[in-house]
Protein backbone atom coordinates (compact mmCIF):
# COMPACT_ATOMS: atom_id res chain seq x y z
CA UNK A 1 0.00 0.00 0.00
CA UNK A 2 2.87 2.30 1.07
CA UNK A 3 4.67 1.31 -2.58
CA UNK A 4 1.22 2.42 -4.26
CA UNK A 5 0.71 5.39 -2.15
CA UNK A 6 4.44 6.98 -2.88
CA UNK A 7 4.42 5.95 -6.34
CA UNK A 8 1.21 8.07 -7.04
CA UNK A 9 2.67 10.93 -5.20
CA UNK A 10 6.10 10.59 -7.23
CA UNK A 11 3.63 10.59 -10.75
CA UNK A 12 1.62 13.72 -10.09
CA UNK A 13 5.41 15.84 -9.02
CA UNK A 14 6.76 14.26 -12.32
CA UNK A 15 3.55 15.95 -14.07
CA UNK A 16 3.44 18.96 -11.78
CA UNK A 17 7.41 19.67 -12.71
CA UNK A 18 6.85 18.36 -16.35
CA UNK A 19 3.90 21.49 -17.02
CA UNK A 20 6.43 23.35 -14.95
CA UNK A 21 9.00 23.51 -17.41
CA UNK A 22 6.84 23.28 -20.61
CA UNK A 23 4.91 26.32 -19.43
CA UNK A 24 8.79 28.17 -18.66
CA UNK A 25 9.76 27.25 -21.71
CA UNK A 26 6.76 28.80 -23.64
CA UNK A 27 6.84 31.65 -21.44
CA UNK A 28 10.85 32.32 -23.04
CA UNK A 29 9.80 31.18 -26.12
CA UNK A 30 7.43 34.58 -26.22
CA UNK A 31 9.73 36.74 -24.55
CA UNK A 32 11.69 39.49 -26.97
CA UNK A 33 14.80 38.60 -29.33
CA UNK A 34 17.61 40.03 -27.61
CA UNK A 35 19.64 42.78 -29.25
CA UNK A 36 18.46 42.81 -32.95
CA UNK A 37 21.61 45.56 -32.97
CA UNK A 38 24.37 46.14 -30.68
CA UNK A 39 23.35 50.25 -29.78
CA UNK A 40 19.85 52.55 -30.63
CA UNK A 41 22.26 53.94 -32.60
CA UNK A 42 23.41 51.73 -36.15
CA UNK A 43 26.33 54.02 -37.64
CA UNK A 44 24.32 56.65 -38.21
CA UNK A 45 20.58 55.83 -37.95
CA UNK A 46 18.36 54.99 -35.13
CA UNK A 47 17.24 51.89 -34.35
CA UNK A 48 14.73 49.58 -32.82
CA UNK A 49 16.70 48.78 -29.84
CA UNK A 50 14.76 50.24 -26.95
CA UNK A 51 16.02 51.75 -23.73
CA UNK A 52 14.58 50.38 -20.96
CA UNK A 53 12.91 52.59 -17.87
CA UNK A 54 15.73 55.10 -16.11
CA UNK A 55 18.42 53.90 -18.66
CA UNK A 56 20.76 56.21 -20.27
CA UNK A 57 22.30 56.29 -23.61
CA UNK A 58 24.93 58.49 -24.68
CA UNK A 59 26.80 59.05 -27.65
CA UNK A 60 29.52 60.37 -29.07
CA UNK A 61 29.79 60.48 -33.17
CA UNK A 62 32.35 61.86 -35.31
CA UNK A 63 33.00 61.73 -39.19
CA UNK A 64 36.16 63.12 -40.73
CA UNK A 65 37.26 64.73 -44.14
CA UNK A 66 37.98 62.62 -47.03
CA UNK A 67 40.06 59.82 -47.52
CA UNK A 68 41.39 61.30 -50.63
CA UNK A 69 43.68 64.16 -49.09
CA UNK A 70 46.02 60.90 -48.61
CA UNK A 71 48.73 60.44 -45.65
CA UNK A 72 49.75 64.40 -46.02
CA UNK A 73 46.09 65.20 -44.49
CA UNK A 74 46.11 61.76 -41.80
CA UNK A 75 43.43 60.54 -44.67
CA UNK A 76 40.49 63.40 -43.66
CA UNK A 77 41.51 63.46 -39.86
CA UNK A 78 43.56 67.06 -40.64
CA UNK A 79 40.17 68.67 -42.21
CA UNK A 80 37.99 68.87 -39.40
CA UNK A 81 35.74 67.13 -37.61
CA UNK A 82 32.09 66.70 -37.62
CA UNK A 83 31.07 66.13 -33.64
CA UNK A 84 27.64 64.98 -32.37
CA UNK A 85 26.66 64.35 -28.65
CA UNK A 86 23.68 62.87 -27.33
CA UNK A 87 21.70 61.78 -24.53
CA UNK A 88 18.81 59.58 -24.62
CA UNK A 89 16.63 58.66 -21.49
CA UNK A 90 14.71 55.72 -20.75
CA UNK A 91 11.01 57.21 -19.68
CA UNK A 92 9.44 53.72 -19.96
CA UNK A 93 10.69 50.49 -21.52
CA UNK A 94 8.79 51.79 -24.61
CA UNK A 95 9.39 55.11 -24.59
CA UNK A 96 12.57 57.39 -24.84
CA UNK A 97 13.42 61.18 -25.08
CA UNK A 98 16.77 62.04 -26.07
CA UNK A 99 19.05 65.41 -26.89
CA UNK A 100 21.81 66.14 -29.29
CA UNK A 101 23.77 68.57 -30.50
CA UNK A 102 25.99 68.56 -33.72
CA UNK A 103 29.14 70.89 -34.80
CA UNK A 104 28.00 71.40 -38.25
CA UNK A 105 25.83 74.51 -38.42
CA UNK A 106 25.85 73.73 -34.34
CA UNK A 107 22.71 72.25 -34.72
CA UNK A 108 20.23 71.28 -31.62
CA UNK A 109 18.20 68.44 -31.57
CA UNK A 110 15.55 67.33 -29.57
CA UNK A 111 13.72 63.63 -30.57
CA UNK A 112 11.73 61.03 -28.85
CA UNK A 113 11.63 56.72 -29.82
CA UNK A 114 8.47 55.25 -29.13
CA UNK A 115 8.70 51.07 -29.82
CA UNK A 116 5.48 49.66 -30.81
CA UNK A 117 5.89 46.28 -31.02
CA UNK A 118 9.05 43.43 -30.67
CA UNK A 119 9.88 40.90 -32.35
CA UNK A 120 9.80 37.55 -30.19
CA UNK A 121 11.16 34.41 -30.07
CA UNK A 122 8.56 32.34 -31.27
CA UNK A 123 7.78 35.10 -33.85
CA UNK A 124 4.45 35.32 -32.42
CA UNK A 125 5.53 39.03 -33.26
CA UNK A 126 7.94 38.79 -36.19
CA UNK A 127 9.22 42.66 -36.47
CA UNK A 128 9.99 45.50 -33.87
CA UNK A 129 8.64 48.36 -35.14
CA UNK A 130 9.41 51.87 -33.72
CA UNK A 131 8.47 55.59 -34.55
CA UNK A 132 11.00 58.49 -34.17
CA UNK A 133 10.62 62.18 -34.15
CA UNK A 134 11.83 65.48 -33.60
CA UNK A 135 12.80 68.97 -33.96
CA UNK A 136 15.87 70.70 -34.08
CA UNK A 137 17.45 74.76 -34.91
CA UNK A 138 20.47 75.95 -36.22
CA UNK A 139 22.10 77.82 -33.61
CA UNK A 140 25.14 79.10 -35.68
CA UNK A 141 25.29 83.35 -35.19
CA UNK A 142 26.34 83.98 -38.71
CA UNK A 143 28.06 86.79 -37.32
CA UNK A 144 29.60 87.49 -40.87
CA UNK A 145 26.20 88.48 -42.23
CA UNK A 146 24.40 91.43 -41.72
CA UNK A 147 21.93 91.55 -38.83
CA UNK A 148 19.28 92.26 -41.54
CA UNK A 149 20.45 89.36 -43.55
CA UNK A 150 20.49 87.07 -40.60
CA UNK A 151 18.15 84.04 -40.29
CA UNK A 152 15.41 84.79 -37.93
CA UNK A 153 13.89 81.82 -35.37
CA UNK A 154 11.71 80.29 -37.27
CA UNK A 155 14.23 79.79 -40.75
CA UNK A 156 16.25 78.02 -38.40
CA UNK A 157 13.99 74.98 -37.65
CA UNK A 158 14.02 72.05 -39.05
CA UNK A 159 11.88 68.78 -38.38
CA UNK A 160 12.34 64.96 -38.97
CA UNK A 161 10.24 61.77 -38.46
CA UNK A 162 11.16 57.89 -39.08
CA UNK A 163 9.29 54.50 -38.99
CA UNK A 164 11.57 51.82 -38.36
CA UNK A 165 10.83 47.91 -38.99
CA UNK A 166 13.25 45.47 -38.12
CA UNK A 167 13.95 41.93 -38.00
CA UNK A 168 16.62 39.40 -36.54
CA UNK A 169 16.61 36.93 -39.10
CA UNK A 170 19.06 34.40 -37.42
CA UNK A 171 21.79 35.21 -34.62
CA UNK A 172 24.03 36.51 -37.26
CA UNK A 173 22.02 38.13 -39.65
CA UNK A 174 19.62 41.40 -38.54
CA UNK A 175 17.86 43.95 -40.94
CA UNK A 176 15.94 47.64 -40.67
CA UNK A 177 14.13 49.65 -43.19
CA UNK A 178 13.23 53.15 -42.30
CA UNK A 179 11.03 55.54 -44.44
CA UNK A 180 11.90 59.10 -43.18
CA UNK A 181 11.22 62.21 -43.81
CA UNK A 182 12.80 65.75 -43.03
CA UNK A 183 11.37 69.24 -42.95
CA UNK A 184 13.43 72.55 -43.25
CA UNK A 185 11.41 75.52 -42.98
CA UNK A 186 14.03 77.68 -44.88
CA UNK A 187 16.23 75.63 -46.36
CA UNK A 188 19.10 78.99 -47.00
CA UNK A 189 22.07 78.80 -49.12
CA UNK A 190 24.12 79.90 -45.84
CA UNK A 191 23.76 76.69 -43.96
CA UNK A 192 25.97 73.10 -44.19
CA UNK A 193 23.19 71.12 -46.42
CA UNK A 194 23.25 71.01 -50.60
CA UNK A 195 19.43 70.57 -51.12
CA UNK A 196 17.15 73.60 -51.49
CA UNK A 197 14.11 72.17 -51.24
CA UNK A 198 12.14 72.12 -47.84
CA UNK A 199 10.89 68.67 -47.42
CA UNK A 200 13.00 65.54 -48.47
CA UNK A 201 12.10 61.76 -48.29
CA UNK A 202 14.25 58.51 -48.21
CA UNK A 203 14.25 55.54 -47.14
CA UNK A 204 17.42 53.83 -44.51
CA UNK A 205 18.65 50.46 -45.05
CA UNK A 206 20.55 49.02 -42.68
CA UNK A 207 21.76 45.72 -42.01
CA UNK A 208 24.19 43.56 -39.16
CA UNK A 209 26.30 40.29 -39.59
CA UNK A 210 27.48 38.79 -36.61
CA UNK A 211 30.92 37.70 -37.36
CA UNK A 212 32.05 36.77 -33.01
CA UNK A 213 30.04 36.83 -30.22
CA UNK A 214 31.39 40.77 -29.73
CA UNK A 215 31.56 42.20 -33.29
CA UNK A 216 29.31 42.50 -36.54
CA UNK A 217 30.07 44.28 -40.05
CA UNK A 218 27.61 46.72 -40.35
CA UNK A 219 25.98 48.54 -43.51
CA UNK A 220 24.09 51.57 -44.32
CA UNK A 221 22.48 52.54 -47.50
CA UNK A 222 19.91 55.92 -47.30
CA UNK A 223 18.50 56.76 -50.97
CA UNK A 224 16.89 59.88 -51.22
CA UNK A 225 13.55 59.38 -52.73
CA UNK A 226 12.19 63.26 -54.20
CA UNK A 227 15.63 64.71 -54.92
CA UNK A 228 18.60 65.16 -56.61
CA UNK A 229 20.85 64.50 -54.24
CA UNK A 230 23.10 61.68 -53.82
CA UNK A 231 22.53 58.89 -51.77
CA UNK A 232 24.05 58.01 -48.57
CA UNK A 233 26.21 54.82 -48.44
CA UNK A 234 28.33 53.45 -45.10
CA UNK A 235 30.12 50.31 -44.43
CA UNK A 236 31.31 49.68 -40.81
CA UNK A 237 32.43 47.60 -38.04
CA UNK A 238 30.77 47.61 -34.53
CA UNK A 239 32.71 45.90 -31.24
CA UNK A 240 31.56 45.58 -28.34
CA UNK A 241 34.12 46.05 -25.20
CA UNK A 242 33.68 46.98 -21.73
CA UNK A 243 30.22 47.92 -21.37
CA UNK A 244 30.91 50.20 -24.74
CA UNK A 245 30.12 49.80 -28.07
CA UNK A 246 32.75 51.28 -30.67
CA UNK A 247 31.62 51.81 -34.00
CA UNK A 248 34.32 52.48 -37.02
CA UNK A 249 32.86 52.79 -40.43
CA UNK A 250 33.42 54.20 -43.83
CA UNK A 251 30.10 56.57 -45.01
CA UNK A 252 30.34 59.36 -48.30
CA UNK A 253 28.48 62.16 -45.81
CA UNK A 254 30.12 64.17 -42.96
CA UNK A 255 26.87 64.40 -41.11
CA UNK A 256 25.25 62.94 -38.46
CA UNK A 257 22.01 63.93 -37.04
CA UNK A 258 19.11 63.03 -39.38
CA UNK A 259 18.02 66.47 -40.73
CA UNK A 260 21.32 66.41 -42.57
CA UNK A 261 21.40 63.20 -43.51
CA UNK A 262 18.93 63.84 -45.57
CA UNK A 263 19.30 67.51 -46.91
CA UNK A 264 22.99 67.66 -46.25
CA UNK A 265 24.49 65.68 -49.44
CA UNK A 266 27.01 62.69 -50.16
CA UNK A 267 30.13 62.12 -51.98
CA UNK A 268 30.48 58.73 -55.01
CA UNK A 269 30.79 55.46 -52.71
CA UNK A 270 34.67 54.46 -52.66
CA UNK A 271 35.75 57.69 -54.02
CA UNK A 272 34.60 60.27 -51.45
CA UNK A 273 34.27 57.85 -48.11
CA UNK A 274 35.45 59.43 -45.08
CA UNK A 275 36.22 58.04 -41.72
CA UNK A 276 34.04 57.98 -38.74
CA UNK A 277 33.31 56.32 -35.23
CA UNK A 278 31.20 56.56 -32.63
CA UNK A 279 31.47 55.36 -29.20
CA UNK A 280 27.79 54.25 -27.54
CA UNK A 281 27.76 53.56 -23.71
CA UNK A 282 24.16 52.92 -21.79
CA UNK A 283 24.02 53.45 -18.15
CA UNK A 284 21.41 51.61 -15.39
CA UNK A 285 20.12 54.72 -13.48
CA UNK A 286 18.21 52.29 -10.50
CA UNK A 287 17.82 49.23 -12.20
CA UNK A 288 18.85 46.31 -13.87
CA UNK A 289 18.55 46.52 -17.42
CA UNK A 290 16.90 43.86 -19.57
CA UNK A 291 18.68 44.24 -22.40
CA UNK A 292 22.38 45.18 -21.28
CA UNK A 293 25.44 46.18 -23.90
CA UNK A 294 27.83 43.58 -22.77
Amino acid sequence: MRKTVLSVIVFFISIIHTNAQLERKLENENQPVDLIFHAPRHINLLTVEPLERKTMHFAIMHTFGTLDGGIENLFGLDNGANIQFSFEFGLSDKLSLGASRSSRDKFYNIYGRYLLLEQTQNNNIPLSISLAGGAGIISNPYNFLPSTERPDFADRLAYFGQVMFARKFSNKVSMQVSPMMAYFVNPRQIYQIEGNQNLYLALGFSGKYKVTDRSSLTLQYIPNLNSDLRSNFGIGWDVEAGGHVFQMYFVTSQALNEQYLLAGGNGVPGEEFRLGFNVNRIFALGQKKRKAVN
